[in-house]
């Protein structure tokens, strides 16, 4: 054990000294403000999370707030592809500066720090967590109304990182159909709870299929559960988001602000305070 500083703020151990629990806050960019912080997460990946990180963007710009993503998978980040941003970034006196798409949302993502975006990542844990923490405080944001985070799959060191780094106002937790996603899913609504941060909406992707001769409703993954898990949990906004040949279109072309994505709307409503 290291000399005691009787600095409890910056000290991990638990010993008759402390007066409280630890603060792992980091402080935000001095020359920046962000207004609201919206963790988008899930438990399982492969469900669509940084789709709907990226459309709760856009959409929120629309209304004209000013929107960021700061895009936490680290190893596996997408947002810059789905705005369709290539390049690096540049540095001010002020700190990094973000890339910004063409709808005006602000984008920090470790592919555009990185010569070449198709390399692996080959972190440890805490060097991950660490470079998330740097989003934050070394990223020049200037001044967003929301930020929203898009995380990485699971309950380990970056979701955790977040939760108690970042000041975190709600959770988007997305979901899909199988009874085993689902299963996964709830870890991270159970995570949210215990880290006490509030769980604003489930969005279900995938939920269905509509055939594009009759209309009619196909439950490819079989049926819903998103009431129940919403109803189980309190979680106050249910959205359910189609399979859509057009979204993944779009997405792959970089132009996922042109996605018109209605399902989204009461979602959107709570989180732009409507």
């Amino acid at each position: 054990m290291a000399e005691c500083t009787h600095d409890c703020s910056s000290c991990g151990e638990n010993c008759s000294e402390r007066k409280g629990p630890p603060d792992f806050s980091a402080k935000l960019n001095a020359s920046s403000r962000v207004g609201k912080v919206v963790a988008v997460a899930s438990g399982k990946g492969g469900v669509g999370k940084s789709l709907v990180a990226a459309l709760l963007a856009s959409a929120v710009a629309k209304r004209g707030l000013r929107a960021a993503v700061l895009d936490a998978d680290i190893t596996g980040p997408s947002i810059p592809k789905a705005f369709g941003i290539t390049g690096g970034t540049l540095g001010s006196e002020k700190g990094i500066l973000p890339s910004v798409s063409s709808g005006g949302v602000r984008v920090m993502s470790l592919n555009l720090l990185v010569d070449n975006p198709s390399e692996p990542v080959v972190w440890r844990g805490p060097v991950i967590a660490g470079a998330v923490k740097q989003f934050w405080t070394d990223v020049f944001w200037d001044d967003i109304d929301v930020m929203f985070v898009d995380m990485p799959p699971g309950t380990g060191d970056v979701p955790l990182t977040v939760f108690q780094s970042l000041p975190v106002d709600g959770v988007v937790v997305v979901a899909s159909p199988q009874e085993l996603v689902g299963m996964i899913v709830e870890k991270s609504v159970r995570m949210a709870a215990m880290m006490e941060k509030k769980v604003l909406g489930l969005v279900e992707n995938m939920s269905y299929l509509e055939c594009p001769d009759c209309g009619r409703r196909i439950e490819v993954f079989g049926p819903s559960r998103a009431d129940e898990l919403a109803e189980r949990h309190g979680i106050p906004v249910v959205c359910r988001l189609p399979i859509n040949p057009e979204y993944a279109s779009a997405v792959d072309k970089g132009r996922v602000e042109t996605i018109d994505c209605p399902a989204l709307a009461p979602l959107v409503d709570a989180i732009a305070g409507a």
